[in-house]
């Protein structure tokens, strides 16, 4: 397959850099830092878990529904308003991703009832593969592995379920900027080491197994949120690691270990509500896993990660001003040709073939395929003190280093968020994507919604994006 040629990565990253300006990020001209911010913060949780059996997202081949539940799933909502009256509001989910619909149907919705701006409001989803499906896709996927047909009645309960969880996103955001109280804010991070790349090399082609020696980030970012007489009442926390540790040997309804993980932290600080942020974790899976017991083990270490933080001495006062921004990049396809479809359709597994069935159909029909997908980016900035950075999709680790590293110079903590507000698919680097292999290449061939693998220049296309972002912020 061919891809457009993209300019090399230092001489893009080089203007890049000269155009955002980094120093700006500790030091926006309109900005008094010395000024101090009164933070007002509201939380809320809602209990999202669905009522009896069903598809369970994430893992295409099962063959049965849910048998029960491990523990409860939820989306929470962290509300954050400075001493200006400008508001953030960040949901965290307990679900496999975000379709492009359930992004929408909620920011239409906060707007209307709350006034919230769509760069005000970011979802995250922390990819747990044992929520429910909120697609009727994803409950028909297992068709095309194995060919047996699954009760209609379960793909029409996932795409009621989106509806139900639309409505209680909502709920929840209301519920935290009616909650609105005096707040201080501090940032710290700790590290958890039980994510591992999972990208192998061997030979001329990329295995889908573990690799030691590859690239991971295992940072755990923590941010505390506490009332004026330093009781704490809520923990944003992330880190970057596949929430795949229970397989689908387990059917079982749970939010795996960032579950277990936000659990934990709310029985150690009670009162407090813990919030999980994936990172990019597409190219990282936890090792070992399999059993349900493996989601316990890693929630406690998490936790025990995001406590270890808490207590370091030096921690970072987190000021304001709040600012956000939100954008799309288009992310470019490289050329699929005909002749490409074909083969698919006659060498790939059942799922390959029947994907590329269908666009060889839209191609033979309309004599095109789609060209790019709007990949969205999201940047949150607190003042001088700290910088989230948010992509849609399923980032790559690379994503995540490449930003800290460039963007970390300066006195703000940079921190990266995948998952976020469409996970849309695998947003392979342009090392995976040179590499191939599953999130390079065949989740892509696999995919109604991809016709193909991205073009080299999509790292330089999102990194771009999130520069734009922060010149906006500048102005």
């Amino acid at each position: 397959m061919n891809a457009p040629s993209a300019a090399p990565s230092w001489l893009r990253r080089s203007a890049l850099i000269a155009l955002a300006g980094l120093l700006p990020l500790g030091a926006a001209p309109a900005l008094n830092a010395a000024e101090p911010v009164t933070w007002k913060a509201g939380v809320a949780a809602v209990d999202i878990t669905p009522v009896g059996p069903v598809w369970l997202a994430g893992f295409p081949k099962r063959t049965a529904p849910s048998t029960g539940v491990a523990i409860p799933i939820f989306a929470k909502a962290l509300a954050l308003e400075d001493s200006a009256g400008t508001r953030v509001v960040i949901v965290t989910l307990d679900l496999v991703g975000i379709p492009r619909t359930l992004r929408d149907a909620v920011e239409r919705q906060a707007g209307t009832r709350f006034g919230l701006h769509p760069e005000s409001l970011l979802l995250n989803a922390s990819h747990t593969h044992s929520a429910p499906a909120l697609t009727r896709e994803e409950v028909s996927t297992p068709n095309a592995y194995f060919g047996t047909p699954i009760s209609s009645a379960m793909a029409d309960k996932a795409e009621a379920y989106q509806g139900v969880v639309a409505g209680k996103i909502v709920q929840v955001i209301g519920e935290a900027l009616a909650h609105l109280r005096p707040a201080a804010l501090d940032y710290a991070h700790a590290r958890a080491g039980f994510a591992m790349n999972r990208r192998l090399p061997s030979g001329t082609v990329v295995l889908h197994e573990a690799n030691p020696d590859g690239p991971v980030d295992h940072d755990v970012p923590v941010l505390r949120i506490a009332s004026p007489d330093g009781q704490v009442f809520a923990l944003l926390f992330g880190y970057a690691c596949h929430n795949t540790s229970v397989t689908t040997v387990c059917p079982l309804l749970t939010g795996d270990y960032a579950g277990y993980a936000q659990k934990n932290l709310q029985e150690d600080y009670p009162g407090a509500v813990a919030l999980f942020v994936q990172g990019a974790a597409g190219d990282q899976n936890p090792y070992p896993r399999g059993p349900l017991e493996y989601a316990v083990r890693y929630g406690r270490s998490l936790a025990d990660a995001v406590e270890a933080a808490l207590q370091v001495k030096v921690r970072h006062p987190v000021n304001g001003p709040l600012q956000s921004a939100l954008g799309y990049a288009p992310i470019h396809y490289a050329e699929t040709t005909r002749a490409e479809l074909v083969q698919r359709t006659q060498h790939g597994d059942r799922q390959e073939k029947a994907r590329a069935a269908a666009w060889l159909r839209q191609l033979d029909s309309t004599g095109k395929l789609p060209e790019s997908y709007a990949c969205p980016v999201q940047v949150v900035r607190f003042g001088t003190d700290m910088l989230l950075v948010a992509l849609g999709g399923e980032p790559t680790v690379e994503y995540s280093l490449r930003l800290k590293r460039e963007l970390g110079g300066g006195p703000a903590a940079v921190w990266f968020a995948g998952y976020s507000n469409d996970v849309f698919g695998y947003l392979g680097s342009r090392e995976v994507l040179i590499g191939g292999g599953y999130e390079g290449y065949e989740t892509n061939a696999n995919s109604s919604v991809h016709p193909g693998p991205y073009a080299l220049d999509t790292e330089e296309r999102v990194v771009g994006k999130v520069y734009d972002l922060i010149r906006e912020l500048n102005h």
